[in-house]
């Protein structure tokens, strides 16, 4: 299967290097940016061809990752369809609800592959929590998302970027719909730059998700209490905590034991991801993470940013 990228950011490069370590599965075909010099600069470091068009690139290959600003997404989709080109969209899968709902229905129209990437979901770290949790039940869940500010990101949605992520884990880890939340931030450049959202799921657990582009410290955790444990996922240090208590044979007093789990960090959660992305092509079954996914993540996301914008 022939493949290329479109977008040679940090995102961008990260899936050239990764399609390249994949030559068992498919054929790196070259990259596309609009801004050349970058484009150029990925070329001559992976030693990879840089088209001068998108429909060059589309021309030669059977899919493509999209790594591009979100308001280019609908457009460059629309090519990726029209050429017949198999699509693994980079989050948030549009600008808008009626972007994606156009761009998904024509996809599936076309039985082109849309497959949004919502990376964390391929981690590892989530599969083995969510196994965890299948006989557990849960009665709170909080996230923390804290990144340092950069220039780069001063007109960045740090919902649209860093909360959707968790958003999408909760789903996976409840199965279950959120009904109500409530949602307080911080604004710079008329974008939400620390959000928290108090929500309550349709079962009842609660959660809250708190992602921040404020924080002098990168945080990445999970926090949830069940009627029998505690549970801390770290997920930069790719380790999770269980806390029971236990009634030992020589007493009825209960006592506290932690059970540490050191998750493999040799998995690489982007190369778990994109070959299941490549095996949806193959098999033609619907991507794990769906354009329908894809719309659920950002309507809640575009109904939070709206809240904490207008306070």
């Amino acid at each position: 299967m022939k493949v290329g990228v479109i977008g040679t950011g940090n995102m961008g490069e990260n899936h050239v290097r990764t399609y390249l370590s994949m030559d068992d599965h498919c054929q790196f075909v070259g990259i596309y940016d609009n801004d050349k010099k970058k484009g150029q600069q990925i070329a001559d470091q992976y030693k990879v061809k840089q088209f001068q068009s998108v429909d060059g690139l589309l021309a030669s290959v059977d899919a493509v990752s999209i790594a591009v600003p979100t308001e280019f997404h609908y457009d460059i989709g629309l090519n990726c369809i029209a050429r017949k080109v198999h699509m693994l969209m980079e989050k948030p899968i549009t600008s808008t609800v009626s972007q994606a709902k156009e761009l998904l229905h024509k996809a599936i129209k076309a039985g082109v592959q849309l497959q949004v990437g919502h990376i964390e979901l391929f981690n590892p770290l989530i599969q083995i929590l969510k196994k965890e949790l299948e006989n557990e039940a849960i009665i709170g869940i909080a996230f923390h998302r804290l990144s340092p500010y950069d220039e780069r990101i001063k007109y960045v949605d740090v919902v649209k970027d860093l909360m959707i992520h968790d958003l999408y884990i909760l789903q996976e880890l409840l199965k279950d719909e959120i009904t109500r939340f409530y949602a307080l931030g911080n604004n710079m450049a008329h974008t939400p730059k620390h959000a928290v959202v108090i929500a309550r799921s349709l079962q009842g657990v609660t959660a809250q998700l708190t992602a921040s582009f404020k924080s002098k410290k990168k945080v990445r955790t999970i926090q949830i209490l069940t009627e029998d444990a505690f549970i801390e996922a770290d997920i930069l240090k790719s380790e999770i905590k269980i806390t029971r208590s236990v009634i030992e044979d020589k007493s009825n007093f209960p006592v506290t034991v932690t059970q540490n789990i050191q998750v493999d960090k040799t998995i690489q959660p982007l190369n778990v991801q994109l070959l299941d992305f490549l095996s949806c092509i193959k098999f033609k079954r619907e991507p794990s993470v769906s354009g329908k996914d894809g719309i659920k993540a950002l309507q809640i996301t575009n109904e939070i940013s709206e809240a904490i914008l207008n306070n």
